[in-house]
């Protein structure tokens, strides 16, 4: 079991080395009337880590009204 997870890890690790090395080039990124230049691979980093921690909010809350939910049909009963 170990074996598998040290060769996944590397894997992707390969995978990121990879991502990171092809995806150097500068770009121009516009967002709600903003214009900022930066590396492509720094783009794809902050785009993903947004998408991440807007998911676990997202969830959070969630399950959170939906617990609130259940807590206050259990009181009706």
């Amino acid at each position: 079991m170990k074996k598998l997870k040290l060769a996944i890890l590397l894997i992707l690790t390969l995978v990121l080395v990879l991502l990171v090395v092809q995806n150097t080039a500068s770009v121009q990124a516009h967002f709600l009337g903003f214009t900022t230049e930066m590396s492509l691979v720094v783009l794809l980093f902050l785009t993903g880590a947004i998408g991440f921690v807007s998911g676990l909010v997202l969830g959070f809350l969630l399950k959170s009204k939906r617990s609130k939910s259940v807590k206050q049909q259990q009181e009706v009963q």
